[in-house]
Protein backbone atom coordinates (compact mmCIF):
# COMPACT_ATOMS: atom_id res chain seq x y z
CA UNK A 1 0.00 0.00 0.00
CA UNK A 2 1.37 3.30 -1.02
CA UNK A 3 1.69 5.89 1.64
CA UNK A 4 0.86 9.66 1.12
CA UNK A 5 3.19 12.66 3.04
CA UNK A 6 0.31 15.46 1.84
CA UNK A 7 -3.02 16.29 4.05
CA UNK A 8 -6.51 15.47 2.68
CA UNK A 9 -6.88 18.49 0.18
CA UNK A 10 -7.85 20.42 2.46
CA UNK A 11 -11.10 18.95 3.51
CA UNK A 12 -13.37 20.41 5.46
CA UNK A 13 -13.60 20.22 9.00
CA UNK A 14 -16.71 18.71 10.64
CA UNK A 15 -16.81 19.75 14.54
CA UNK A 16 -17.91 17.43 17.45
CA UNK A 17 -19.81 19.52 19.45
CA UNK A 18 -17.51 21.47 22.50
CA UNK A 19 -18.73 19.92 25.31
CA UNK A 20 -18.03 15.94 24.83
CA UNK A 21 -15.86 14.26 27.34
CA UNK A 22 -14.29 15.62 30.18
CA UNK A 23 -12.67 18.74 29.82
CA UNK A 24 -8.83 17.89 29.00
CA UNK A 25 -5.83 18.76 31.27
CA UNK A 26 -3.55 21.63 30.70
CA UNK A 27 -1.09 20.25 28.53
CA UNK A 28 2.79 20.60 29.82
CA UNK A 29 4.21 24.20 28.73
CA UNK A 30 7.27 23.18 26.15
CA UNK A 31 10.64 24.68 27.45
CA UNK A 32 13.51 25.19 25.27
CA UNK A 33 15.76 23.39 28.18
CA UNK A 34 13.50 20.72 29.31
CA UNK A 35 14.97 19.05 32.14
CA UNK A 36 14.65 15.05 31.14
CA UNK A 37 14.87 12.33 33.93
CA UNK A 38 17.68 9.75 33.92
CA UNK A 39 15.23 7.43 32.68
CA UNK A 40 13.64 9.54 29.94
CA UNK A 41 16.77 10.12 28.63
CA UNK A 42 17.61 6.71 28.44
CA UNK A 43 14.17 5.59 26.84
CA UNK A 44 14.81 8.53 24.18
CA UNK A 45 18.16 7.48 23.67
CA UNK A 46 17.03 3.54 22.52
CA UNK A 47 13.91 4.85 20.75
CA UNK A 48 16.18 7.52 18.72
CA UNK A 49 19.22 5.24 18.21
CA UNK A 50 16.67 2.20 16.82
CA UNK A 51 14.55 5.05 14.29
CA UNK A 52 18.01 6.17 12.98
CA UNK A 53 18.93 2.45 12.13
CA UNK A 54 15.65 2.32 10.02
CA UNK A 55 17.81 5.01 7.85
CA UNK A 56 21.25 3.50 7.87
CA UNK A 57 19.84 0.36 6.67
CA UNK A 58 17.27 1.22 4.56
CA UNK A 59 19.01 3.74 2.05
CA UNK A 60 20.73 2.86 -1.57
CA UNK A 61 24.52 2.85 -1.19
CA UNK A 62 24.90 4.88 -4.49
CA UNK A 63 21.94 6.95 -5.02
CA UNK A 64 21.25 7.86 -0.92
CA UNK A 65 17.41 7.00 -1.50
CA UNK A 66 15.55 5.88 1.31
CA UNK A 67 12.95 3.02 1.37
CA UNK A 68 8.99 3.81 1.94
CA UNK A 69 8.72 1.82 4.20
CA UNK A 70 10.20 -1.57 5.49
CA UNK A 71 9.40 -4.49 7.82
CA UNK A 72 9.70 -3.90 11.36
CA UNK A 73 11.63 -7.06 12.01
CA UNK A 74 14.33 -5.76 9.46
CA UNK A 75 13.24 -8.26 6.86
CA UNK A 76 12.91 -8.06 3.56
CA UNK A 77 9.60 -6.39 1.53
CA UNK A 78 7.69 -8.17 -1.18
CA UNK A 79 8.94 -7.43 -4.45
CA UNK A 80 6.39 -4.49 -4.95
CA UNK A 81 7.91 -2.44 -2.30
CA UNK A 82 10.88 -3.61 -1.97
CA UNK A 83 12.76 -0.57 -3.60
CA UNK A 84 10.26 1.81 -3.29
CA UNK A 85 11.45 5.11 -1.94
CA UNK A 86 9.97 8.98 -1.27
CA UNK A 87 11.72 11.86 -1.89
CA UNK A 88 9.89 12.87 1.92
CA UNK A 89 11.80 9.97 3.46
CA UNK A 90 14.85 10.52 1.82
CA UNK A 91 14.76 14.53 3.34
CA UNK A 92 13.89 12.50 7.17
CA UNK A 93 17.15 10.56 6.06
CA UNK A 94 19.36 13.42 5.24
CA UNK A 95 18.23 14.90 8.97
CA UNK A 96 18.57 11.46 10.61
CA UNK A 97 22.38 11.40 9.33
CA UNK A 98 22.85 14.27 10.95
CA UNK A 99 21.09 13.09 14.27
CA UNK A 100 23.25 10.25 14.29
CA UNK A 101 26.78 11.87 13.80
CA UNK A 102 25.68 14.20 16.58
CA UNK A 103 24.75 11.07 19.01
CA UNK A 104 27.95 9.33 17.94
CA UNK A 105 25.78 6.46 15.92
CA UNK A 106 27.58 6.84 13.02
CA UNK A 107 30.72 7.90 12.21
CA UNK A 108 30.97 11.46 11.37
CA UNK A 109 32.93 11.17 8.29
CA UNK A 110 30.41 8.19 6.65
CA UNK A 111 27.39 10.27 7.70
CA UNK A 112 28.93 13.03 5.44
CA UNK A 113 30.06 10.77 3.04
CA UNK A 114 25.97 9.56 2.77
CA UNK A 115 24.66 12.94 2.70
CA UNK A 116 27.05 13.75 -0.26
CA UNK A 117 26.19 10.89 -2.07
CA UNK A 118 22.93 11.85 -1.56
CA UNK A 119 22.74 15.46 -2.25
CA UNK A 120 24.77 14.60 -5.34
CA UNK A 121 22.13 12.46 -7.00
CA UNK A 122 19.78 14.68 -6.44
CA UNK A 123 21.98 17.82 -7.72
CA UNK A 124 22.81 16.34 -10.94
CA UNK A 125 20.84 12.70 -11.48
CA UNK A 126 17.72 12.66 -9.89
CA UNK A 127 14.45 13.21 -12.61
CA UNK A 128 12.75 16.47 -11.84
CA UNK A 129 10.62 19.27 -13.05
CA UNK A 130 11.82 22.55 -13.09
CA UNK A 131 14.08 21.49 -9.85
CA UNK A 132 11.04 19.80 -8.17
CA UNK A 133 11.46 15.95 -7.64
CA UNK A 134 9.18 12.98 -7.91
CA UNK A 135 7.15 11.64 -5.15
CA UNK A 136 8.37 8.17 -5.07
CA UNK A 137 11.14 6.65 -7.06
CA UNK A 138 12.87 3.54 -7.65
CA UNK A 139 15.49 3.64 -4.85
CA UNK A 140 18.13 2.04 -7.19
CA UNK A 141 17.64 4.30 -10.51
CA UNK A 142 15.61 7.16 -8.91
CA UNK A 143 13.56 6.17 -11.84
CA UNK A 144 9.62 7.51 -10.86
CA UNK A 145 7.65 4.72 -10.24
CA UNK A 146 3.81 4.24 -9.41
CA UNK A 147 2.82 7.01 -12.05
CA UNK A 148 3.42 9.45 -9.15
CA UNK A 149 3.48 13.15 -9.14
CA UNK A 150 6.36 15.82 -8.93
CA UNK A 151 5.57 16.93 -5.36
CA UNK A 152 5.71 19.96 -4.15
CA UNK A 153 5.57 18.91 -0.66
CA UNK A 154 7.89 15.91 -0.46
CA UNK A 155 10.38 18.06 -2.50
CA UNK A 156 10.25 20.63 0.61
CA UNK A 157 10.74 17.69 3.51
CA UNK A 158 13.65 16.71 1.14
CA UNK A 159 15.08 20.23 0.41
CA UNK A 160 15.22 20.82 4.70
CA UNK A 161 16.91 17.36 4.60
CA UNK A 162 19.22 18.69 2.36
CA UNK A 163 19.60 22.47 4.20
CA UNK A 164 19.95 20.74 7.78
CA UNK A 165 23.11 18.17 6.18
CA UNK A 166 24.78 21.82 4.75
CA UNK A 167 24.98 23.21 8.35
CA UNK A 168 25.57 20.28 10.25
CA UNK A 169 28.52 19.48 7.69
CA UNK A 170 29.75 22.80 7.33
CA UNK A 171 33.00 21.84 7.35
CA UNK A 172 32.05 19.81 4.01
CA UNK A 173 31.90 22.44 1.60
CA UNK A 174 30.81 20.15 -1.31
CA UNK A 175 27.66 19.29 0.57
CA UNK A 176 26.74 22.57 0.98
CA UNK A 177 27.06 23.54 -2.40
CA UNK A 178 25.23 20.62 -3.54
CA UNK A 179 22.18 21.96 -1.01
CA UNK A 180 22.68 25.10 -2.61
CA UNK A 181 22.36 23.71 -6.19
CA UNK A 182 19.14 21.92 -5.30
CA UNK A 183 17.55 25.07 -4.05
CA UNK A 184 18.34 27.39 -6.23
CA UNK A 185 16.62 25.18 -8.72
CA UNK A 186 13.56 25.17 -7.60
CA UNK A 187 11.28 27.28 -9.52
CA UNK A 188 8.06 28.37 -7.21
CA UNK A 189 7.04 30.90 -9.33
CA UNK A 190 6.46 27.55 -11.56
CA UNK A 191 4.64 25.94 -9.29
CA UNK A 192 2.23 28.56 -8.75
CA UNK A 193 0.73 27.43 -12.33
CA UNK A 194 -0.93 31.00 -12.62
CA UNK A 195 -1.65 31.72 -9.33
CA UNK A 196 -0.41 34.60 -7.92
CA UNK A 197 -0.16 33.05 -4.03
CA UNK A 198 -0.73 29.65 -4.21
CA UNK A 199 1.06 27.06 -4.48
CA UNK A 200 -0.21 23.52 -6.98
CA UNK A 201 0.43 20.14 -5.15
CA UNK A 202 2.34 18.78 -8.01
CA UNK A 203 2.45 17.92 -11.06
CA UNK A 204 2.67 14.70 -13.76
CA UNK A 205 3.72 14.18 -17.05
CA UNK A 206 0.42 12.70 -18.11
CA UNK A 207 -2.20 15.28 -16.67
CA UNK A 208 -0.16 18.53 -16.31
CA UNK A 209 -0.69 20.37 -12.78
CA UNK A 210 -2.98 18.28 -10.12
CA UNK A 211 -6.25 19.67 -9.33
CA UNK A 212 -5.48 20.83 -5.85
CA UNK A 213 -3.59 24.10 -4.39
CA UNK A 214 -1.69 24.24 -0.59
CA UNK A 215 -4.72 26.55 0.01
CA UNK A 216 -5.32 25.44 3.80
CA UNK A 217 -3.51 25.25 7.19
CA UNK A 218 -1.72 21.97 7.03
CA UNK A 219 2.17 20.71 6.63
CA UNK A 220 2.31 23.63 4.35
CA UNK A 221 4.58 26.28 6.23
CA UNK A 222 7.66 24.81 6.11
CA UNK A 223 6.91 24.47 1.60
CA UNK A 224 6.11 28.25 1.96
CA UNK A 225 8.90 29.47 3.94
CA UNK A 226 11.25 27.62 1.90
CA UNK A 227 9.19 29.58 -1.08
CA UNK A 228 9.50 32.92 0.39
CA UNK A 229 13.34 32.57 1.01
CA UNK A 230 14.02 30.86 -2.19
CA UNK A 231 17.30 32.35 -3.42
CA UNK A 232 16.24 32.33 -7.15
CA UNK A 233 12.68 32.18 -7.74
CA UNK A 234 10.92 33.54 -4.35
CA UNK A 235 7.16 34.25 -3.62
CA UNK A 236 5.82 36.96 -2.34
CA UNK A 237 5.83 37.30 0.92
CA UNK A 238 1.69 37.72 0.85
CA UNK A 239 1.29 33.92 -0.23
CA UNK A 240 1.90 32.99 3.72
CA UNK A 241 -1.32 35.13 4.33
CA UNK A 242 -2.87 33.60 1.08
CA UNK A 243 -4.25 29.90 2.66
CA UNK A 244 -6.95 30.06 5.03
CA UNK A 245 -6.61 28.61 9.03
CA UNK A 246 -9.93 27.22 10.09
CA UNK A 247 -10.17 26.16 14.17
CA UNK A 248 -11.37 23.14 15.39
CA UNK A 249 -13.27 22.79 19.03
CA UNK A 250 -13.12 20.05 21.07
CA UNK A 251 -13.11 19.53 24.84
CA UNK A 252 -13.65 23.29 25.43
CA UNK A 253 -10.20 24.08 23.47
CA UNK A 254 -9.55 25.76 20.13
CA UNK A 255 -6.90 25.50 17.82
CA UNK A 256 -6.18 26.03 13.88
CA UNK A 257 -6.69 22.79 12.04
CA UNK A 258 -6.98 21.96 8.05
CA UNK A 259 -7.47 18.28 8.43
CA UNK A 260 -7.76 15.44 10.25
CA UNK A 261 -4.18 14.00 10.68
CA UNK A 262 -1.85 14.73 13.78
CA UNK A 263 1.18 15.17 11.52
CA UNK A 264 0.22 18.37 9.50
CA UNK A 265 0.71 19.55 13.10
CA UNK A 266 4.13 18.23 13.37
CA UNK A 267 5.93 18.21 9.59
CA UNK A 268 6.95 21.89 9.50
CA UNK A 269 7.95 22.54 13.19
CA UNK A 270 10.62 19.02 13.01
CA UNK A 271 12.61 21.83 11.11
CA UNK A 272 11.48 25.46 11.59
CA UNK A 273 11.89 27.07 15.46
CA UNK A 274 8.40 28.33 16.04
CA UNK A 275 9.20 28.74 20.01
CA UNK A 276 8.99 32.42 21.52
CA UNK A 277 7.35 33.69 17.83
CA UNK A 278 4.15 35.06 17.34
CA UNK A 279 2.12 35.28 13.47
CA UNK A 280 -0.13 37.96 14.16
CA UNK A 281 -2.03 36.36 17.33
CA UNK A 282 -1.06 32.74 16.77
CA UNK A 283 1.56 30.97 18.06
CA UNK A 284 2.21 28.19 16.02
CA UNK A 285 3.96 26.03 18.20
CA UNK A 286 1.14 26.68 21.38
CA UNK A 287 -1.55 25.60 18.08
CA UNK A 288 0.51 22.40 17.99
CA UNK A 289 0.31 21.85 22.02
CA UNK A 290 -2.54 22.47 22.05
CA UNK A 291 -3.81 20.21 18.97
CA UNK A 292 -1.71 17.30 20.68
CA UNK A 293 -3.53 17.51 23.50
CA UNK A 294 -7.09 17.49 21.72
CA UNK A 295 -5.97 14.44 20.42
CA UNK A 296 -5.20 12.61 23.23
CA UNK A 297 -8.13 13.83 24.68
CA UNK A 298 -10.29 12.41 21.71
CA UNK A 299 -8.49 8.87 22.21
CA UNK A 300 -9.73 9.04 26.32
CA UNK A 301 -13.02 9.98 24.75
CA UNK A 302 -13.24 7.17 22.28
CA UNK A 303 -12.44 4.43 25.37
CA UNK A 304 -15.88 3.53 25.99
CA UNK A 305 -16.23 2.17 22.32
CA UNK A 306 -12.83 1.29 21.93
CA UNK A 307 -11.34 -0.04 25.31
CA UNK A 308 -7.59 -0.25 23.91
CA UNK A 309 -7.51 3.63 24.26
CA UNK A 310 -7.05 5.60 27.29
CA UNK A 311 -4.76 8.78 29.21
CA UNK A 312 -1.48 6.73 28.57
CA UNK A 313 -2.39 4.86 25.09
CA UNK A 314 -3.40 7.61 22.67
CA UNK A 315 -2.20 8.79 19.21
CA UNK A 316 -4.59 8.98 16.05
CA UNK A 317 -2.39 10.00 12.83
CA UNK A 318 -2.22 8.86 9.03
CA UNK A 319 -0.97 5.71 9.49
CA UNK A 320 -1.31 1.81 8.46
CA UNK A 321 -4.23 -0.14 9.92
CA UNK A 322 -5.50 -3.39 9.27
CA UNK A 323 -7.53 -2.73 6.23
CA UNK A 324 -4.49 -0.77 4.47
CA UNK A 325 -3.29 3.05 4.93
CA UNK A 326 -5.37 5.60 6.90
CA UNK A 327 -5.73 8.95 6.58
CA UNK A 328 -7.32 9.74 9.92
CA UNK A 329 -7.05 11.09 12.83
CA UNK A 330 -8.91 14.53 14.93
CA UNK A 331 -10.16 15.82 16.78
CA UNK A 332 -12.77 15.62 15.33
CA UNK A 333 -12.44 12.34 15.10
CA UNK A 334 -12.50 10.69 11.56
CA UNK A 335 -15.39 7.91 11.34
CA UNK A 336 -12.70 5.95 10.19
CA UNK A 337 -10.74 5.58 13.05
CA UNK A 338 -11.11 1.92 15.03
CA UNK A 339 -9.22 2.06 17.90
CA UNK A 340 -5.77 2.05 16.09
CA UNK A 341 -2.83 3.74 18.05
CA UNK A 342 -0.45 5.48 15.97
CA UNK A 343 3.07 5.47 17.82
CA UNK A 344 4.34 8.23 15.99
CA UNK A 345 1.56 10.58 16.63
CA UNK A 346 2.72 10.72 20.43
CA UNK A 347 6.19 10.50 19.16
CA UNK A 348 5.89 13.29 16.47
CA UNK A 349 4.58 15.52 19.31
CA UNK A 350 7.32 14.96 21.56
CA UNK A 351 8.88 18.51 21.15
CA UNK A 352 5.47 19.48 22.18
CA UNK A 353 4.18 17.68 25.42
CA UNK A 354 7.49 15.82 26.61
CA UNK A 355 5.44 14.80 29.24
CA UNK A 356 2.17 13.55 28.03
CA UNK A 357 3.84 11.86 25.07
CA UNK A 358 6.53 10.15 26.92
CA UNK A 359 4.05 8.92 29.29
CA UNK A 360 2.40 7.10 26.20
CA UNK A 361 5.23 6.14 24.72
CA UNK A 362 6.76 4.30 27.60
CA UNK A 363 3.22 2.59 28.18
CA UNK A 364 2.80 0.92 25.02
CA UNK A 365 6.49 -0.33 25.34
CA UNK A 366 5.88 -2.00 28.95
CA UNK A 367 2.31 -3.45 27.49
CA UNK A 368 3.45 -4.88 24.21
CA UNK A 369 7.31 -5.24 24.47
CA UNK A 370 8.56 -6.88 21.75
CA UNK A 371 5.89 -6.96 19.79
CA UNK A 372 5.63 -3.17 18.64
CA UNK A 373 8.83 -1.90 19.50
CA UNK A 374 11.83 -3.71 17.58
CA UNK A 375 14.38 -3.46 15.62
CA UNK A 376 13.54 0.64 14.29
CA UNK A 377 11.46 1.63 17.15
CA UNK A 378 7.81 1.45 17.50
CA UNK A 379 6.02 -0.04 14.37
CA UNK A 380 3.98 1.96 12.09
CA UNK A 381 0.47 1.37 14.13
CA UNK A 382 -1.45 -1.44 16.23
CA UNK A 383 -4.67 -1.67 17.64
CA UNK A 384 -5.11 -2.75 21.01
CA UNK A 385 -8.90 -3.35 20.93
CA UNK A 386 -8.28 -5.99 17.96
CA UNK A 387 -4.76 -7.46 18.80
CA UNK A 388 -3.45 -6.37 15.43
CA UNK A 389 0.08 -4.90 14.87
CA UNK A 390 1.27 -3.72 11.62
CA UNK A 391 4.39 -5.95 10.22
CA UNK A 392 5.72 -2.66 8.50
CA UNK A 393 7.68 0.96 9.53
CA UNK A 394 7.02 3.83 7.60
CA UNK A 395 10.11 6.27 6.74
CA UNK A 396 8.52 9.47 7.20
CA UNK A 397 6.56 8.19 10.64
CA UNK A 398 9.82 7.02 12.21
CA UNK A 399 11.88 10.04 10.95
CA UNK A 400 9.23 12.38 12.77
CA UNK A 401 9.36 10.82 15.75
CA UNK A 402 13.63 10.79 15.95
CA UNK A 403 13.41 14.52 14.81
CA UNK A 404 10.93 15.30 17.57
CA UNK A 405 12.49 13.62 19.85
CA UNK A 406 16.04 15.11 19.01
CA UNK A 407 14.61 18.69 19.22
CA UNK A 408 13.15 18.18 22.75
CA UNK A 409 16.67 16.53 23.68
CA UNK A 410 18.91 19.52 22.88
CA UNK A 411 17.14 21.47 19.50
CA UNK A 412 19.73 19.95 17.51
CA UNK A 413 18.04 19.87 14.44
CA UNK A 414 16.20 23.67 14.76
CA UNK A 415 19.36 25.01 15.38
CA UNK A 416 20.91 23.58 12.13
CA UNK A 417 18.01 23.94 10.01
CA UNK A 418 17.27 27.45 11.56
CA UNK A 419 21.38 28.15 10.60
CA UNK A 420 20.56 28.63 7.14
CA UNK A 421 19.72 32.54 6.73
CA UNK A 422 16.91 32.18 4.37
CA UNK A 423 14.68 30.60 6.81
CA UNK A 424 15.00 33.62 9.56
CA UNK A 425 14.56 36.06 6.69
CA UNK A 426 11.49 34.12 4.97
CA UNK A 427 10.26 34.32 8.99
CA UNK A 428 10.57 38.18 8.90
CA UNK A 429 9.00 38.36 5.63
CA UNK A 430 6.34 36.98 6.29
CA UNK A 431 5.64 39.09 9.19
CA UNK A 432 5.97 36.71 12.30
CA UNK A 433 8.50 37.84 14.87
Amino acid sequence: MKTRTFCLFAAPLLLLAAGAGPAPESPPRPRADTALAAGDEAFLEDLSRRSFRYFADNSDPGTGLVLDRARADGSQMDDGHRYAASSASTGFGLTALCVGARRGWIAREEAAARARTTLKFFAEKAARKHGWFYHWMDSRTGDRIWNSEVSSIDTALLLAGALTAKQCFSEDPAIGLLADKIYRRLDFQWMLNGDKALLSHGWTPENGYLAYRWDTHSELMLLYLLGIGSPAFPLAPSSWRAWKRPSASYGGVSFISGAPPLFIHQYSHAWVDFRGKKDGETDWFENSVIATGANRTMCADLAPRFPGYGPEMWGVTASDSASGYRAWGGPPATPDIDGTVVPCAAGGSLMFTPELSLAALKAMKLAYGGKVYGRYGFADAFNPSTGWIDTDVIGIDTGMTLLSAENLRDGSVWKWFMANKEIPAALKAAGIK
